[in-house]
């Protein structure tokens, strides 16, 4: 990239090269036969439109991104927009998918299958007017992209799930999803799930907000607000990071984002950052707060190192941690990511540390740059990032 450009012109370029970016946005607050949500749920789905379509942000085509609210967010128009998905995206194409209303959970107790509720929904067909978790993933399945994100929030705080018309036996569903449920929408070759918060909680939305909490920091994410590589883009980590970081915080440990993902091999870009403008990142800083970018440093180069992930050389075990204390899934840079959120948190082990981390591998690739300017940007009086 030329640096004597106009910086309007270099966010141009950056734009030019991301139109090959798609979304679709679902907010449903005034259902047929369900009680309503707040209004809230309407405004965050304008809300990420605004903001992806914004060139000055996000940077998607307008004309690539897709809003259904309300009444228009029917079972056939939902089907109907992830089909145009799964027609348009190309392999290479950045997807979002954003879903903000009711979720349910039917079938029998012992493994229930979770269902994205339409604003047609009827309850005398419950089980054929609903979006189920089994023809969603389909869906999905279909969109030929490794770069889909999606975005559930499907477990809002105010209001249980109710049928406005219904028989006594058929008057309540149980609301939201199972991590199980979650697990399996996110299987797939670069799909990642982001739910607002865990199957056992709610998605609040804080007095006096405008927006859900969920959707307030991921705004923030997607503003640039977050830490990020300073590449021009904002990557699927740095989005969860953010929201991770931001909303137990903010809603005093009561909600907590999950990240779900089988098959992720590459921090993938979501959308360009503040219209794509490159930036120069800051100066090392390990701080205690935990929100530099020396975390993204180490996300990317420890799976470069051990692409299997922490099991591999021992290297977690080596420098200090218990593996047993981590929860390993299908790809090597998903486990890292993972690992490092606990590391990030005081877990991962009693003996394990970042300077730890860091010395051990050295030991195995004592002239890496980045571990090297790694420990030259930690005190030696913190334990942790």
């Amino acid at each position: 990239m030329n640096w004597k450009e106009p910086a309007h012109a270099r966010r141009s370029k950056m734009t030019a090269e991301y139109i090959n970016a798609y979304a679709l946005v679902v907010g449903i607050a005034n259902y047929k036969e369900v009680t309503p949500l707040p209004a809230a749920v309407l405004k965050d789905a304008r809300d990420v439109v605004s903001i992806l379509t914004s060139s000055g942000q996000c940077g998607f085509d307008p004309k690539r991104v897709r809003i259904l609210l309300d009444s228009d967010a029917t079972l056939d128009r939902i089907r109907q927009e992830l089909e145009h998905l799964a027609t348009a995206a190309q392999p290479g194409s950045s997807v979002i998918v954003f879903f903000s209303g009711h979720g349910a959970l039917l079938g029998g107790p012992s493994d229930p299958e979770s269902a994205l509720i339409p604003f047609d929904c009827r309850v005398s067909e419950l089980q054929t007017t609903c979006l189920s978790e089994g023809e969603l993933s389909s869906s999905l399945q279909r969109i030929r992209t490794g770069r889909l994100l999606v975005l559930l929030d499907a477990c809002h705080s105010g209001d249980a799930t109710r049928f406005k018309a219904s028989s006594e036996a058929a008057n309540f569903i149980s609301l939201g999803y199972t991590e199980k449920s979650l697990g399996r929408l996110a299987t797939g070759a670069g799909r990642v799930l982001m739910a607002s918060s865990r199957a056992t909680e709610l998605s609040l939305i804080l007095p006096g907000a405008q927006n859900s909490l969920f959707t307030d920091h991921l705004l923030e994410a997607l503003r640039g607000e977050g830490t990020t590589h300073g590449d021009g883009f904002i990557r699927v980590f740095d989005v969860f990071n953010h929201v991770a970081q931001r909303v137990p915080a903010a809603s005093g440990q009561r909600q907590h984002p999950i990240f779900k993902a089988s098959d992720l091999e590459d921090n993938f870009p979501v959308a360009l950052d503040r219209g794509g403008m490159k930036h120069l990142a800051p100066f090392l800083d390990f701080g205690l707060h935990g929100e530099r970018n020396e975390w993204r440093m180490l996300e990317e180069t420890m799976p470069e190192l051990y692409p299997t992930g922490p099991t591999e050389q021992e290297i977690w075990s080596r420098a200090g941690g218990d593996v047993s204390r981590l929860q390993l899934g299908d790809t090597g840079r998903t486990n890292w990511f993972a690992a490092l959120r606990i590391l990030r948190q005081g877990g991962g082990g009693e003996r394990i540390q970042v300077r730890s981390l860091i010395t051990t591998a050295l030991e195995d690739y004592p002239h890496h740059p980045g571990l090297q300017m790694l420990l030259v940007g930690l005190p030696s009086s913190t334990a942790a990032l």
